[in-house]
């Protein structure tokens, strides 16, 4: 053990390896931490959640780092809630039982393209008459126009680009036919076709409340064509929960995997060389049959008849890979270790058969297993990754595959949501990338014949 340690530290003497190292070491400071910030029960609230959870996040919107690297600045969204704060709110009684509630939102907007949606939302509080709410636009060159008007329910929301009012004065002010209200709304009228007007703009909404307890809140959201680090889906949901979430997923799938088969393939390997016989004859004939079974369609079958839990997939590989080609290249060293001098003089001072196996046979191949452990991590991410894409992932948890999946289904590469694929097959590349550098400078490390290369 003090020599693998000692070999341990030449891996200072490879860049690449560091660069690796460093990989692996944010790879799973983050799989550490996302479970701390986003609990598991939280995460899965998230990606499982509909339009009430994610109703105020736009749709297929590109992540807002694509404006740094373009002259195109796309929209953000723009949110204003009344429950905290947001706005000018003034309150009116015209009469005994009836006020009004003048919500004023006044923003920004700085941007080269239309926003996709305008939308809002409102939470009304009465007994048996709705409030009546009248919304006015007013732009950055002083027009006001009569965005329409509106009776909230309990909860209930108001959509510009469905009402046909607005839309035939749009189409009036514009001169184009069938205007979008979202164009029609930011539009200069100074030019030619529809082009952005920016300035300041401002949203105001004249509440008619009819009864003493009656309130009304308001959310106004202006949806943006880029949103937060990582972009939307189709959902709505934030991709940031899954490329997060999918780390410790990946990475406790690899690492559970990678070792659990070698340490269980070395310790049979080790087991059967020492006892030989019919024991050693039955595991080398399990490792052949198990060989010419094919894992995959093993994974599918399971997944499509019974489960695709991820903890089931996972103790299936782990099963399937304990009886690998490995065990015959561990055997072949094993049959020399055991006619190593040490190890009759563990048998003549009367070492048990336990203690020999456990602490004189299997350390002696820890120098050469070591490498193969940690290149073998991405191959199980792959794999996991790999059974998502075919749909046999785990339904309830966000994963790097699972994003891919959902991408290919949508049709992002041909809508061009390019993002949408390229995140989590960029962390996946990375996350080989850094197992593979410290895997090769390891393997230069523990081997004698590639020293020398």
């Amino acid at each position: 053990m003090k020599s693998i340690l000692i070999n341990l530290k030449s891996i200072r003497q490879y860049p690449s390896a560091i660069v690796g190292l460093i990989i692996i070491a944010l790879l799973i400071l983050t799989a550490i931490i996302t479970p701390i910030v986003i609990p598991y029960s939280e995460a899965v609230r998230l990606w499982r959640g509909g339009e009430d959870v994610w109703s105020e996040y736009p749709r297929n919107a590109w992540p807002v780092w694509q404006n740094w690297f373009s002259d195109v600045q796309r929209p953000e969204t723009i949110v204003f809630k009344s429950t905290e704060g947001d706005g000018n709110v003034v309150i009116e009684d015209l009469s005994e039982d009836t006020r009004e509630a003048i919500y004023t939102y006044e923003f920004d907007y700085q941007y080269d393209e239309f926003p996709p949606e305008l939308i809002i939302f409102f939470d009304a509080t009465f007994e048996e008459k709705q409030p009546h709410v009248e919304m006015t636009w007013t732009t950055p060159d002083g027009r006001e126009i009569r965005a329409g008007e509106f009776s909230p329910s309990a909860s209930s929301s108001f959509r510009f680009s469905q009402d046909s009012r607005l839309q035939r004065r749009l189409e009036r002010a514009t001169g184009i036919e069938e205007v979008a209200a979202e164009k029609g709304l930011f539009d200069n009228p100074e030019e030619e076709g529809l082009q952005v007007l920016k300035g300041t703009y401002q949203l105001k909404l004249s509440v008619l409340l009819f009864e003493e307890n009656s309130e009304v809140e308001t959310t106004f959201v202006s949806y943006g064509l880029v949103h937060g680090i990582a972009g939307t889906d189709h959902r709505r949901r934030d991709l940031a929960v899954a490329l997060l979430w999918g780390t410790p997923i990946a990475m406790s799938f690899g690492l559970i995997a990678a070792l659990g088969t070698t340490v269980a393939s070395l310790c049979i390997a080790a087991v059967g060389v020492w006892y030989g016989g019919i024991l050693d004859a039955l595991i080398q004939r399990i490792t052949e049959v198990n060989n010419i079974i094919p894992l995959l369609p093993i994974l599918i079958m399971v997944g499509t008849l019974y489960s695709r839990s991820i903890w089931l997939m996972l103790g299936l590989v782990i099963l399937f890979s304990i009886f690998g080609l490995a065990i015959k290249t561990y055997r072949a060293t094993f049959l020399q270790v055991r006619e190593l001098a040490y190890i009759d003089a563990a048998r003549a001072y009367g070492a048990s058969n336990s203690r020999i196996i456990f602490q004189y046979m299997i350390p002696r191949l820890l120098p050469l297993v070591i490498p193969g452990i940690v290149s073998l991590v991405p191959a199980f991410v792959f794999l996991e990754a790999s059974l998502a894409i075919l749909g046999l992932g785990d339904p309830i948890l966000p994963t790097w595959g699972k994003l891919i999946s959902d991408a290919r289904n949508q049709g992002a590469l041909f809508n061009g949501f390019y993002y949408w694929i390229i995140e989590p097959a960029a962390l996946m590349m990375l996350c080989g990338v850094g197992f593979a550098m410290v895997g090769f400078a390891l393997d230069r490390i523990f081997n004698p014949r590639l020293q020398e290369l």
